[in-house]
């Protein structure tokens, strides 16, 4: 049977302690106990399902977490204060003084400087790869190597991730793959092509508001529990907590993900066309030109689409900030950060969300000065939406 991450979520009965239709949000930072030992016996791990601290757990973020277990198909997860915090809090839980990460080259700004930067601070070496080279992945791990990083669909090239060939390499040589889903909510489920944790910034598609920031991870019971030990988990000691109102939004968002995530991924296929027919290089997987449009159909789920993000290439940041500037006027969408919002936004990425990488370093992943990263909308009328890219492509003499 077809995995159906959609369903798995409208099948989830979670309801709120009076009967309501939305879970009841818990505005607790602490919770009573009626006996002491159970409060003692929950401290050392020998009681389950009560309770403690809103920083080990609230029943808000709880029914998010299972919600996002329910999308993933795995058994368990944890949802924390933001993208990064996932991310930081799944490796450093993974990773000691030492150890060493093999990662693809590409992946968001935020995360590159964490693993080229701050890792250092504990001896935690990265070595960075082309990760659609399957050959440079093995041939980078080490004896001292704890896992495998990457993203499903990379950010801002788009590339893809083998993530069954990925799984295979990790699970040969006993490390873990951890993977980045955010650009690829429903269209890809990393688990069920063996990847060992899956984590998100659920900013962006997930939520689809662009009202708060938070993140997930998703993974087995056994590394989940991990996180929250009171001693030794990195999700309770660093303490990346979500505010139990947001996470209730985000919980009552997660509910249209499944139709929201076609529509962006009709608009955004639609644009790739026009743009490419009309000269420009492109960057979609969902168009035959990509590199890893094949691999791309075998691992989406065809219910979802390509996705939802779009990248040209206008050669410089130049032409890049005018065509831009002239989309905002001309009501396409807003030029800023982020993606996955129900409005078109679209950024120049060697300059905003990859800025942290060094220059050398983007020319060596081949992201171009020039590069403009779009997430595309909900536009009701995508062809009036294209009009309007074709005026500004033309007005500025790109066409």
């Amino acid at each position: 049977m077809k995995f159906d991450p959609a369903s798995n979520i409208q099948d989830l009965l979670q309801f709120g302690e009076f009967g309501d239709v939305n879970p009841s949000i818990t505005d607790s930072a602490t919770y009573t106990f009626m006996e002491a030992k159970t409060m003692v016996d929950t401290f050392t791990g020998e009681e389950e399902g009560c309770f403690l601290y809103s920083r080990h757990w609230n029943p808000s973020n709880r029914y998010l977490a299972d919600a996002m277990a329910a999308m993933e198909g795995t058994e368990s997860a944890w949802v924390t204060a933001s993208g990064m915090g996932a991310i930081t809090t799944a490796i450093l839980q993974l990773c000691n003084s030492g150890d060493h990460i093999v990662s693809s080259i590409t992946t968001y700004g935020g995360t590159f400087a964490f693993m080229a930067n701050y890792l250092k601070k504990f001896n935690i070496d990265v070595t960075f790869v082309d990760i659609t080279r399957t050959d440079e992945v093995e041939k980078a791990i080490g004896p001292n190597t704890k896992m495998i990083y990457t993203e499903s669909m990379t950010n801002p090239l788009l590339q893809i991730s083998d993530l069954p060939v990925l799984a295979d390499i990790a699970n040969k040589h006993e490390i873990k793959l951890v993977v980045d889903n955010t650009f690829t909510p429903m269209m890809m489920a990393p688990a069920k092509m063996g990847a060992h944790v899956v984590v998100y910034s659920l900013t962006k598609f997930v939520n689809g508001k662009n009202d708060c920031v938070a993140g997930a991870i998703c993974a087995d019971a056994e590394f989940i529990n991990a996180l929250a030990d009171v001693n030794t988990g990195s999700a309770m000691l660093l303490g990346p907590v979500l505010d139990p109102l947001r996470s209730s939004g985000i919980h009552k968002n997660l509910h249209t993900l499944h139709i929201r995530m076609k529509q962006h991924s009709h608009n955004a296929l639609f644009l790739a066309k026009k743009l490419e027919e009309s000269g420009l290089r492109v960057i979609y997987p969902g168009l035959h030109s990509h590199p890893q449009h094949e691999l791309m159909k075998q691992l989406m789920h065809p219910d979802f689409g390509f996705g939802g993000m779009i990248a040209i290439d206008l050669k410089t940041s130049e032409k890049a900030s005018s065509l831009m500037e002239a989309m905002q006027l001309k009501g396409v969408g807003y030029l800023a950060v982020s993606l996955g919002y129900f409005k078109t936004l679209f950024s120049n990425s060697g300059k905003s969300t990859s800025s942290e990488v060094p220059d050398e370093v983007q020319e060596e992943m081949g992201l171009s000065e020039g590069l403009i990263r779009f997430s595309v909308g909900l536009d009701q009328d995508i062809d009036r939406t294209w009009d309007k890219i074709r005026e500004c492509l033309q007005s500025l003499g790109y066409l």
